[in-house]
């Protein structure tokens, strides 16, 4: 499966081998690819950088251990994509230490001032409601995710995905 010249093959590998949790569950396959969507989309009108975003997509769960609490699991992911950095993962120094620290701190409902960053947290968060969340637009980072026809596509696109598993 080729997703993008990010998203190669080997990643997806690399990930079906690391990731501890069922891969089509609420925190698998179909959320990564929901929220690369969304964070392409969003770095259209942002300006983020892209190649971070669609390595958050799909590394910032990879290390869950379950579908519940599990504060850890960013950091985990952080850790693992500094294991991957020089076969599978190309981002230069900044780049890459972005893509650490957004998927580290993913998961404490904060906001950032950097757009890749904001862009990656709000690309999460706009696939909330696959678990009955509404992302509410002050916890989000950028202008172009509290857009509200963004929120309610996101919203649409994260339960229409539910309807068909």
């Amino acid at each position: 499966m080729i997703i993008s010249k990010i998203i190669t093959p080997e990643l997806v590998d690399a990930l079906r081998e690391a990731q501890p949790l069922t891969w089509h569950g609420i925190h698998g396959v179909s959320h990564w690819r929901r929220v690369r969507e969304s964070g392409l989309r969003l770095a259209k009108i942002s300006g983020a950088d892209t190649a971070v975003v669609e390595y958050f997509a799909f590394l910032h769960d990879i290390k869950r251990l379950n579908d519940g609490r599990d504060p850890r699991h960013g950091q985990r992911a952080a850790d693992f994509a500094r294991t991957i950095r020089t076969t599978l993962i190309y981002l230069d120094d900044v780049q890459f230490e972005q893509l650490a620290y957004a998927c580290a701190e993913h998961t404490r409902g904060l906001t950032h001032t950097d757009i890749t960053i904001g862009t990656c947290w709000d690309a999460d968060r706009l696939d909330l409601a696959r678990v009955d969340i509404i992302p509410d637009p002050k916890r989000l980072c950028t202008e172009a995710a509290r857009d509200a026809e963004i929120r309610k596509w996101a919203i649409r696109r994260s339960r229409a995905d539910l309807d068909a598993i």
